[in-house]
């Protein structure tokens, strides 16, 4: 790839260009041309034995544009203590090992947990202060996430509200609507927002996670693997799997997980989704309770409970023989992610398609470690815009599997006028009755 504005590689297809089309007439044309390439490969790769989607903070912005409502975000803060020099220091210096310059909020909670951990030891009223401040922080943090569930729930009006439910739905389906002989979709994701399960809540897809319980769900590490079935009519004992369900997995925690110390566990508040800040469920001090993890960086999370089990679950899926990996918003700076993915890829069966709505060098680091045969891309602003790929490039889960009945009837049928012309008895054409 020479990495120009807009450009995807799909098998053994690559197109690039610098400028789209100018006129409606000319960008159908060139919609067109791609769209033969892109659909196909990507029906095909859907279809794999393993199918996973990582989503990364794009995802929440792709949505909240569509919705009219700003994304949180993750540029840097000030704690307001004597230490925001020295933990600003290391948290630039983190970022830049990442390949990630400059650092952002994510990188300054890192860098200030490390501080207090530290204090803890040391200096307890040096540490209490410094626990206010990342409080309020963290509270301030959480009520942007809760504020942009709210704008995309609202909607700026109720067209965007629709295009942004629609989009929502329609991305998820197109990836979770598999043949039932297939594994579940299996969604990682990076965010600590309920966009995905409000998208599923939408589309009355059926997800499975860790949690288990009705009126408190509570994390376990077992049971991971209950799936839901049915019987079909006048079979027994053959169940099938449903359609509509799939896995998800919150690799860095969510703003509705909270740690319990007196029962040492973790469990799912039940906080509406885009909820007020005051809402009493959203607790005021959440460093020892809420159970998100902004650490980008470093590998600690993958020795913390229940960091483990995630992660754990994130290589299993993964790392495996015909497992596909579709990652959309997902900008590659977390480097315990991207080593997973590589290890993925060094199983020859596995694939890995990117969706990147820009080109950075963390990205064309990524790719240079990787085979060209087992990495699809589809970069830039048209090709990773989210109404243009689910209208013109995503498989439409709905007809597919129709359009390969249509196409097989009609490949058995006789050819001439007679198969064509329906009969004057009005019985449809090849004397198929539905």
């Amino acid at each position: 790839m020479k990495w120009k504005k807009h450009g995807y590689r799909v098998g053994s297809h690559t197109e690039e260009i610098d400028d789209l089309p100018s006129g409606s007439d000319k960008l159908d044309s060139f919609i067109a041309s791609s769209r033969k390439q892109i659909e196909p490969w990507l029906s095909a790769v859907f279809q794999a034995e393993h199918l996973n989607l990582v989503l990364g903070s794009g995802f929440t912005t792709a949505i909240g544009y569509l919705a009219g409502a700003s994304a949180t975000g993750m540029s840097k803060v000030a704690f307001g203590t004597p230490y925001d020099v020295a933990i600003d220091r290391h948290a630039d210096a983190s970022a830049k090992l990442m390949k990630r310059d400059p650092a952002n909020i994510e990188d300054q909670f890192r860098s200030a947990l490390a501080v207090l951990e530290g204090f803890r030891v040391v200096d307890v009223s040096a540490a209490d202060a410094l626990k206010t401040a990342i409080d309020g922080q963290l509270s301030d943090f959480l009520e942007s996430l809760l504020a942009t569930e709210s704008g995309i729930a609202t909607g700026k009006d109720k067209e965007s509200k629709r295009l942004a439910q629609g989009a929502l739905q329609s991305f998820l389906l197109s990836l979770a609507s598999r043949a039932a002989s297939r594994e579940r979709l299996h969604v990682f994701t990076t965010n600590y927002d309920r966009l995905i399960e409000y998208g599923c809540d939408l589309a009355g897809l059926r997800v499975i996670d860790r949690f288990v319980g009705a009126l408190n769900p509570v994390f376990r590490a077992s049971r991971v693997e209950v799936d839901v079935h049915y019987n079909p009519p006048g079979i027994r004992g053959e169940p099938r799997f449903m359609e509509g369900v799939l896995r998800l997995t919150k690799l860095h925690g969510s703003i509705d997980w909270f740690f319990e110390t007196d029962e040492r566990r973790i469990v799912r508040k039940g906080i509406p989704f885009g909820a007020p800040a005051d809402h009493t469920d959203v607790p005021k001090q959440p460093i020892d309770t809420v159970m998100i993890y902004p650490n980008a960086a470093k590998d600690v999370e993958t020795t913390q409970y229940p960091y483990a089990e995630l992660f754990r679950d994130f290589a299993a899926a993964v790392c495996r023989p015909n497992a596909v990996v579709v990652t959309y918003g997902y900008g590659f700076g977390d480097d315990h992610i991207n080593r997973v993915l590589l290890d993925m890829l060094t199983i020859p069966s596995t694939h890995l398609v990117v969706v990147a709505y820009s080109v950075d060098d963390r990205l064309k680091a990524f790719c240079q470690r990787t085979r060209d045969a087992q990495v699809s891309l589809l970069t830039g602003s048209h090709f990773a815009d989210l109404g243009t790929l689910i209208e013109n490039y995503l498989p439409k889960p709905t007809l597919d599997h129709i359009t390969a009945r249509m196409t097989e009837l009609l490949r058995h049928r006789p050819t001439g006028t007679a198969a064509v012309d329906p009969p004057s008895d009005g019985a449809p054409a090849g004397g198929v009755l539905f």
